[in-house]
Formats: C-alpha cells, sequence, structure tokens
C-alpha cells in the first residue's frame, strides 16, 4: 500500500501528469485512500493542511459509509467530475483564486492570511473547503455541476461567480436587512411537500392594483430593494434546509398568478426576469420544483409559444396549471393536510381542530351517479367536525345532514350546495345531542369520475345550556 502511494506523490511532485488523466489519477487515489480507512476528499492536499486535520469536522462512519455508496451508484463520468471538482475547489482556495484570476502575489504574509481566510469560507453554512469533510460540502458541488451538466471548469466558473456576487450583494448579510414592509402579503412559507421539500408560495396577484405597483416597484430604487427582498426570502428558505447526507436541501416554489396583470406591466416582467435570473445563476438546484397557479390566458399561451421556440432541459422542473386544475395539480406534490384551505386544501391558520397527523381519506363518485359519506356519531354529548374538499372543477352539488338511530327522531338538514365552492375547501360542525350518523350525499351530474378528499374528528363539548345553569 505505501509503494502505491508514493507512486501517486511522485507522479503529482514530477508535474507530468496531464489534465485529461488527473480525473483517473484522482480516481485511483480515492480507492487507495478508503481502502487505507481515511479519505481526505482531494490528493493535492498538503502537509501543513493534514496537521489540522484534528480541529475539522469528523465525518462519522456512517456518513461515509454512505457517501461510499452513493459513489458506486454515480456513473463513472459524474463521479470523475466531482472528484475533479473537489481537487479544483481545493486549489482555489490555496491558490488564492476562488474569487476570479489568481493573485500576483505569490507567498509572503498577506497572501498566507488571504489563504487561511479562503480556508473557513462557507456558502449557506457549509465549508467549501473538500478536505475539511463535511457531509454538505458535496451535496453543494454536485448542485454546482448538476447546473453545468458536469463540466467541471464550468462549474468552478459559476462557483466563483456566486462567491464573487455574494460579496458584491452582501448576500450573507441580508437576512439582517429591513424589507419587510410592502411586501408581506407576497410571500409565505406553508408546511412541506410529500418529498419533505419546504414549500414557499409568491402570490403576484396582491401587486394586481396600480396603486400597490406604484408603491412597490414605480422606480429603480423600489424594484432594487424588491429584488433584495426577493433573495433575502430566498436566503431566509435555504435556513430551513438541511445539506448533509439524506437532508432535504431544496425547496418547492409556488408562483400565484391570480389576478396577476397582464404582459403590459413591464416592471413587473422585468423584476421577476431579474430574479429568475439570478436563481438560476447563483442558487443551482436549490428550487426542487417551481409550481405556476392560476396561470392567466396570456401568460399560458406565452410560456407554450416560447417553449417550443427554445430547447429546454430535461431536468427543468415547471409545472404549469391553469385556474381549473390548480387543486388537482398541487395535491399531485403536496398532501392535503399541508395544503392552504384556500387552495383545495385542509391546512388553516391556528387550527384548533385538526392536526396535520389526523387521516384523511378518499373516496370516489363516480359520472351521473350520487355517492355517500358516512361519519358515525354513536356518542351523545361531542361535536363533530368534518372537513372535504373535490378535487378538480367543482360542478358537483352535495348534501349535508344528520340522521338519528332513532327512527322517531327527526334528520337535521346541515348544507345543501347545489354547487361546491370552486377550489376552496369546507369545514363544518355539528353537536350530537342523541347517536346517529352525519351523511354527506354527492350528486356528479357530470360524465367524468370526481375525487373527493375528506376528514373528521369527534371533539369532546359541554353545552352552553350547562355552562349557563352554573
Amino acid at each position: 500500500m505505501g509503494k502505491k502511494r508514493e507512486n501517486i506523490n511522485k507522479a503529482k511532485e514530477s508535474g507530468k501528469v496531464q489534465d485529461q488523466n488527473m480525473a483517473n489519477l484522482f480516481d485511483y487515489e480515492i480507492a487507495l485512500q478508503v481502502q487505507e480507512g481515511h479519505e481526505k476528499g482531494c490528493p493535492s492536499q498538503t502537509n501543513s493542511d493534514q496537521e489540522t486535520d484534528e480541529e475539522t469536522f469528523e465525518e462519522p462512519p456512517s456518513v461515509r459509509e454512505d457517501r461510499l455508496n452513493v459513489a458506486k451508484r454515480m456513473k463513472e463520468r459524474k463521479f470523475k467530475a466531482l472528484v475533479e471538482f473537489r481537487c479544483r475547489v481545493e486549489d482555489a482556495i490555496l491558490g488564492d483564486y476562488l474569487f476570479g484570476k489568481p493573485s500576483n502575489k505569490v507567498g509572503g504574509e498577506d497572501n498566507a492570511k488571504a489563504i487561511e481566510q479562503l480556508k473557513e469560507i462557507t456558502l449557506w453554512g457549509v465549508p467549501m473547503m473538500p478536505s475539511k469533510r463535511h457531509g454538505g460540502t458535496d451535496i453543494l458541488l454536485l448542485k454546482f455541476l448538476e447546473a453545468k451538466d458536469y463540466k467541471v471548469l464550468e462549474a468552478l466558473e459559476m462557483l466563483q461567480r456566486t462567491l464573487k456576487w455574494r460579496k458584491e450583494f452582501k448576500a450573507d448579510e441580508i437576512l439582517e436587512e429591513n424589507l419587510v414592509p410592502g411586501f408581506e402579503n407576497l410571500t409565505y412559507q406553508n408546511s412541506r411537500d410529500k418529498d419533505g421539500h419546504p414549500v414557499y408560495y409568491n402570490v403576484y396577484g396582491a401587486l394586481k392594483d396600480q396603486q400597490t405597483q406604484y408603491r412597490i416597484l414605480a422606480s429603480e430604487e423600489k424594484r432594487e430593494k424588491f429584488l433584495r427582498w426577493r433573495v433575502q426570502y430566498m436566503e431566509k428558505a435555504i435556513k430551513e434546509l438541511r445539506f448533509q447526507p439524506g437532508g432535504t436541501n431544496s425547496i418547492v416554489q409556488i408562483i400565484d398568478m391570480k389576478h396577476a396583470q397582464g404582459p403590459t406591466t413591464k416592471e413587473l416582467r422585468s423584476v421577476c426576469r431579474k430574479s429568475w435570473k439570478l436563481f438560476q445563476d447563483h442558487y443551482p438546484h436549490l428550487i426542487h420544483l417551481n409550481i405556476i397557479i392560476n396561470v392567466p390566458l396570456w401568460y399560458y399561451i406565452s410560456h407554450t409559444f416560447s417553449s417550443r421556440l427554445k430547447t429546454q432541459r430535461k431536468k427543468s422542473k415547471i409545472v404549469i396549471a391553469r385556474p381549473g386544475k390548480v387543486t388537482s395539480t398541487l395535491l399531485k406534490f403536496i398532501p392535503p393536510e399541508n395544503l392552504p384551505v384556500e387552495y383545495g386544501g385542509f391546512k388553516r391558520d391556528n387550527d384548533d381542530d385538526f392536526s396535520p397527523e389526523d387521516k384523511v381519506s378518499e373516496v370516489t363518485v363516480r359520472a351521473n351517479a350520487f355517492e355517500h359519506i358516512r361519519i358515525p356519531a354513536p356518542q351523545a354529548g361531542v361535536t363533530m367536525v368534518w372537513d372535504l374538499t373535490v378535487v378538480g372543477s367543482c360542478d358537483v352539488s352535495y348534501k349535508e345532514e344528520f340522521i338519528p338511530d332513532d327512527e322517531g327522531s327527526y334528520k337535521v338538514l346541515l348544507q345543501n350546495e347545489k354547487e361546491k365552492k370552486k377550489g376552496e375547501g369546507v369545514r363544518n360542525s355539528f353537536y350530537i345531542s342523541e347517536p346517529g350518523k352525519i351523511v354527506i350525499t354527492f350528486d356528479n351530474p357530470l360524465l367524468k369520475k370526481k375525487k373527493v378528499l375528506y376528514r373528521y374528528k369527534t371533539k369532546p363539548t359541554v353545552p352552553i345550556y350547562v355552562l349557563n345553569k352554573k
């Protein structure tokens, strides 16, 4: 083993190794490091760096094993690209050119101090020096590689531009800026999708009136503030991520264009293009999915036409939903208990009746047929609470009634809707004074089946007349 290590070191010191053969050499050395039980992460690590290993992040055996399993599953080209990228980033740090071209000054106290500072540089809290062996370093490097189709030099240039932009834009300090006034209703975070990604909503319909647009986007200064606010919110979203093996390291972004102005609103289009390009250039693969909902006809036609003119990458994840498809589209990615009620889900702010752990059931209403949901209520003295939503266009009518077990008692009509409200979840409740059941009847006159989601819960209740007696 020592002989092989000596041969590799001689090959590197001789300077005869060509660029096209570097990936093979790196791959070979990584294999040796695994056999030796110690993975340094980059073959260009110097002796002085090795001496400081005790102060760096120690990777748990389970994490190291996970990384090795990932490496085995990766295609050869991608794995070699990652190994080469690690080394080039490490060399850029040790050579003091991580922010661009190498400095003309070589050696000296200032240069040594700059290199020491670069060794500690982080991106979103993750050390960028591969030899520190932090579990999130490879995750971030892979995002830049994926954005450039695993072309190492292009990925390195993208990383350098990103770090330079963050320094000039003061992105690391932006969380401390007070940019919220005027933007409160435009963006909010709400729960997670089915895979655990944080979900963020951008409500551009809040800019529907001219007065709001003028207040937020009228001048160049205001548009720059708006752009900084978009970056600030992205940085807040990244705080919710976990750059570790097995962690969630990207978000889902939902853009709601309901009531949004048409294509003549040039200020809004301009600032949206800038923010979109900025995220593409400096936040690679941090947005797992873009879902654009309530898309107006002009936008839908424009997007369809432009997508045919230009070739889009296969990994471009953009989903577009017209107003009639909002709920069904969002439910493909977000569980109903996490989807806000205004989009046809069950999530409400400060909900005292239900929690995300409460089970959601599903029933299908066949075409041109009736369907019943029966909620048992065998115990008197409690309140039944239920949520329901009809997925898709809402031409389904429904009726809610309480039917007592005692045949001598009267039925109670609770709700009789000729047509379910479009795109909204419905909640109702009823105090059970005697054993029976809640029956919800759906009438689907269409030639297409409909899906209904519902959940219910029993809540102990003290009647008001009892409280009044006390």
